[in-house]
């Protein structure tokens, strides 16, 4: 519908892979679905392990089951999408589609960033404090740390998101992206965004960077208490508490800092992709692996509940073969 010397437009086109040959999307299909099933899978097998072992019932694994919900729910507002697009060339997405699916992407970067942060904080007073760590963290107060974390998402995503979609766009709909990201949607918008480019910038540092002075705070302070530490083995101890952590942390950060920070000229829409791929989609996945890896309770609790598995089953077999 035309209003004035602009159109309304009621859907857009995910450029997505589109410029790569029909032979490289099937295989991409084939790698992020692989990628997808591993993700919700191994998220979805912390949270329950986390739940049925009463030994992994501490602030840790409650904040850990809580980054697995957000990684679950970053797959799903994505990759179904973006492999529609690659399978079926499902490329358009309705308007509120669009604005949905950028809404609830706000919502869990955000989370996440905060949680990431607390996530932290928790290590450190786990180490600097162990005395007075069940003190600290109990119930109540993981939990309302945990409602902390979430909760700056929504006041983040309702406004950017709000303020975006009440603009008017060109004719032009197609967004050179795999999902409904800001920066490519913002570019169709027929009207100044000079104020709203401020506020998205100083909203996105601060998300950011609020979350990352914490957790350098938080491991500076760790990092001084565990060279206090006498003993190599009580050093090494120590650090493999929160090691799972900190790299977790570092490929989220790093590849969202590469993807929002870098000047737009050294970046192009191709290269972007890459990196949004990293903390959407690849990053997700190798959370459950990395805490699993290096973690001997998570380990334990995956075996214990694998043998309880197979018992159950191999019962349940005897008693209907008599």
């Amino acid at each position: 519908m035309v209003e004035g010397n602009w159109t309304r437009v009621s859907e857009f086109i995910l450029m997505s892979f589109s410029s790569l040959p029909t032979e490289i999307q099937s295989l991409l299909f084939m790698t992020f679905l692989f990628i997808y099933l591993a993700t919700l899978l191994g998220n979805s097998l912390i949270i329950l392990v986390t739940l049925a072992d009463p030994m992994l019932h501490s602030p840790m694994y409650f904040f850990l089951r809580n980054l697995s919900f957000l990684e679950i729910g970053f797959n799903l507002v994505i990759v179904p999408k973006m492999l529609g697009t690659l399978i079926a060339q499902d490329t358009t997405i309705s308007f509120l589609g669009c604005a949905t699916q950028m809404y609830f992407l706000f919502f869990f970067g955000v989370s996440e960033c905060f949680l990431l942060a607390t996530m932290a904080y928790d290590r450190y007073v786990a180490i600097c404090s162990p005395l007075h760590y069940p003190v600290i963290m109990n119930p109540r107060t993981h939990a309302k740390l945990a409602a902390v974390s979430w909760f700056p998402g929504i006041p983040m995503a309702t406004v950017q998101t709000t303020w975006l979609f009440s603009f008017p766009f060109c004719g032009i709909n197609k967004v050179n992206h795999f999902f409904c990201d800001s920066p490519p949607v913002l570019r169709l918008v027929c009207a100044d965004t000079a104020l709203f480019e401020v506020y998205a910038i100083l909203g996105t540092i601060l998300v950011v960077m609020i979350p990352c002075l914490l957790i350098l705070y938080s491991y500076t302070r760790i990092a001084a208490a565990i060279l206090k530490i006498p003993s190599a083995k009580g050093k090494y101890k120590a650090f493999s508490t929160c090691s799972s952590h900190l790299l977790v942390v570092s490929l989220f950060y790093v590849s969202l800092s590469l993807t929002y920070f870098c000047p737009k000229s050294n970046n192009s829409p191709e290269s972007k992709k890459v990196l949004s791929l990293c903390y959407t989609v690849v990053t997700p996945m190798l959370n459950p692996i990395i805490y699993s890896l290096r973690n001997n309770e998570v380990k334990n609790a995956l075996s214990w509940t694998f043998h309880k598995t197979m018992g159950i089953r191999t019962a349940f077999c005897r008693r209907f073969e008599v």
